[in-house]
């Protein structure tokens, strides 16, 4: 257990040295809430606007929170020698259970986005019992296939790594548009993450293996996710395929699909206020927070909802939330929203 809490901490780890920032401190037994960025960022360019955001305090004040930085990601990080060997994506999710221990977490709820999504799967799927929610957010199951394989070799000779990283980030339309978004991370990651690191960790990333999950009863023995799963994706973000395949390798009975409207391929930056509100009730359904208000998301749209819902034990039973989805929280569900 740490002297301190709040602030950056480097913990040691079987592949490296792991740059966290925590913010908060433990409260009582609850999880804390594990971060994990995507390819080109890091904890801040991927989370500040989503963690600053008014609503979510409401939340971080019942939850310790658990930034990781992926090894050579960090403002400052010091480059990489020549030659070496970047962690694969299954030792990236083996360094967590050190970050884990060192804090004394018993458990936690992980919120991973693109390439830290991966990392968060396979996170649970090896330790299981260190995990007790996922929110992964423009999730791939899928490892690149040699077409695929080549496809990126031959961007890679033509494109900067710049524009890859944009390209894997933001749908086509913001890129085109060149928002004031899109210029905003362009000269940030350019200035604020070692391209020479962040290469070798997309580089590993575009070798990932598929997560190797499927929907129980699908086939013999399988394998997914055993903790409840919110997944995320904005209705036009270059991540979308992959995410719509993930949904369908999952256990329906503990996971949510969320689909965003004009959220892009950030919905965390760029529509934080709905996300915040999704995490809500998605942390009421696994028995946390049940008196936080619930207003905005219901009220920002019209709601026609479908899920399937186990209640006290008994067989799963269909019902259909229109309106308001004030009950959420006290189910647990699979179901499909646009928002």
């Amino acid at each position: 257990m740490p002297e301190r809490w709040d602030g950056e901490h480097d913990i040691e780890t079987p592949y490296g040295l792991l740059h966290v920032v925590i913010q908060g401190s433990p409260k009582g037994n609850r999880p804390a809430i594990l971060t994990y960025h995507d390819v080109g960022l890091n904890y801040k360019l991927c989370f500040n606007t989503f963690f600053n955001y008014e609503d979510m305090q409401e939340i971080t004040k019942h939850f310790v929170v658990c930034h990781v930085d992926a090894l050579g990601q960090q403002a400052g990080a010091s480059q990489f020698p020549q030659g070496y060997q970047y962690p694969s994506m299954d030792q990236l999710a083996a360094m967590l259970p050190s970050v884990v221990q060192h804090f004394g977490f018993k458990y936690v709820i992980g919120i991973g986005v693109g390439a830290g999504a991966y990392v968060l799967a396979k996170f649970a799927l090896i330790f299981p019992d260190l995990v007790e929610g996922l929110v992964l957010m423009n999730i791939d199951p899928n490892g690149k296939g040699w077409i695929d394989w080549a496809a990126a070799k031959l961007s890679g000779l033509i494109s900067t790594l710049l524009d890859t990283v944009l390209s894997h980030l933001f749908s086509q339309e913001e890129l085109m548009n060149n928002t004031e978004l899109v210029q905003s991370y362009r000269q940030q990651i350019s200035s604020v993450v070692n391209q020479f690191n962040l290469q070798l960790f997309l580089n590993m990333y575009n070798s990932r293996r598929d997560l190797d999950i499927n929907r129980p009863g699908t086939v013999p023995n399988a394998k997914t996710l055993r903790c409840p799963v919110m997944l995320v994706v904005g209705d036009n973000a270059p991540a979308e395929e992959g995410v719509v395949e993930c949904n369908s390798k999952l256990d329906p009975t503990n996971t949510t699909f969320l689909k965003m409207a004009d959220s892009g391929g950030l919905p965390q930056v760029t529509q934080p206020g709905k996300l915040t509100e999704a995490f809500k009730y998605f942390l009421q359904g696994m028995g946390y927070m049940p008196s936080a208000s619930m207003t905005r998301l219901a009220h920002s749209r019209t709601a026609s909802l479908t899920s399937t819902s186990m209640v006290d034990g008994t067989h799963p039973r269909a019902c259909t939330h229109s309106e308001s989805t004030e009950a959420m929280g006290q189910i647990n569900h699979t179901m499909e929203i646009s928002c």
